[in-house]
């Protein structure tokens, strides 16, 4: 049973990485097109969610063969790259908000930026649920922190939800750079908790 959990929970985690890799490409793409940073930022931060789901990949299928130590010192390296990549993007999204802002340029309202907004919304719950369950079952701690984290991902796609909304339906373009700010603030409380915490995927 325990061995059907682990293998369950490397195949949580190898979804995790396909679908926030598909899904960040294709909200960067669309996000530069329509000049939406708030989309742009969402992608950056799915690439961020899909370097944790390998470190994720790795504990799972490679925990047996190494030591204890050896195991830490991966990951350490692994956090701190990490929450980098964090405080980097979130420095690129929070310049491009306040350009926007302060100089008045507003993005094209992008149905399909929408539409990925409702597809995380619907996938996003259902791998919370799954990850956790597993994480509980088996007794991972990491597992559990990680479906967390994809539960913190819905709310942030709520974010992006109503900001490309607000934009496309009623033409309210500062929505856009505003919800790229609130961006801002969880790939920033995100860099920092990963950091002082020294935990990956932490909530």
């Amino acid at each position: 049973m325990s061995a059907e959990l682990h293998k369950r929970a490397l195949r949580l985690s190898y979804f995790t990485v396909v679908y926030n890799v598909f899904e960040g490409v294709v909200s960067v793409l669309v996000g530069l097109w329509a000049g939406s940073v708030a989309l742009v930022g969402f992608g950056l931060d799915s690439f961020v969610e899909s370097m944790s789901g390998g470190v994720m990949i790795w504990r799972f299928s490679r925990h047996p063969d190494i030591s204890k130590a050896e195991e830490q010192r991966i990951e350490r390296k692994a956090i701190k790259l990490i929450a980098s990549t964090f405080f980097i993007f979130a420095a690129f999204v929070l310049y491009e908000s306040v350009k926007k802002l302060y100089l008045r340029e507003a993005p094209d309202p992008t149905l399909l930026g929408i539409l990925i907004a409702l597809v995380s919304l619907v996938v996003m719950p259902i791998l919370f649920y799954m990850k956790y369950r597993t994480g509980k079952e088996i007794g991972s701690r990491s597992l559990v922190a990680d479906s967390k984290q994809t539960l913190a991902c819905v709310f942030l796609s709520v974010s992006l939800l109503v900001g490309l909304g607000l934009n496309y339906f009623f033409g309210l373009w500062q929505a856009d750079p505003v919800v790229g700010l609130v961006v801002v603030a969880f790939l920033v409380k995100e860099g920092y908790t990963t950091l002082t915490e020294e935990e990956l995927c932490t909530c």
